[in-house]
């Protein structure tokens, strides 16, 4: 649903204004980290409606943010995809097993992407 606030956590410079400008032109407010810390501070703080995580990030990881968010209990509901260039059958199985409730390989399929963002806000 246009209008809800997404957070980015990805590194790659491209890859974020990629996601950012997608959602922004569909109507979604975004915040960016290019940190698992800093993101999970911003998810504290702004209570985002999705989560968008890289796995591979600098110092801590997307999985390991991930069990920092399902810890807490102000953001244990939040839907978190991962977003990976990870792109293996057995790393989507992982992220998976992991908590994540989607994944999204890079590069990104837009018009797949776009469609499983829209399913969240259903």
């Amino acid at each position: 649903m246009p209008g809800q606030l997404i957070l980015i956590v990805e590194d790659n410079e491209k890859n974020l204004k990629l996601v950012r400008d997608l959602l922004q032109v569909k109507g979604y407010e975004t915040v960016e980290s290019e940190t698992a810390e800093e993101g999970l501070r911003l998810a504290a703080k702004h209570k985002p409606a999705l989560i968008l995580m890289d796995i591979q990030l600098p110092g801590m990881n997307g999985i390991e943010a991930l069990k920092h968010l399902r810890a807490d209990p102000g953001t244990m509901s939040i839907p978190v995809f991962a977003v990976t260039a990870s792109a293996m059958s057995q790393d989507q199985a992982v992220c998976m097993a992991a908590g994540f409730d989607g994944y999204q390989k890079k590069p990104l399929e837009i018009k797949e992407f776009l469609e499983a963002i829209r399913q969240v806000f259903e």
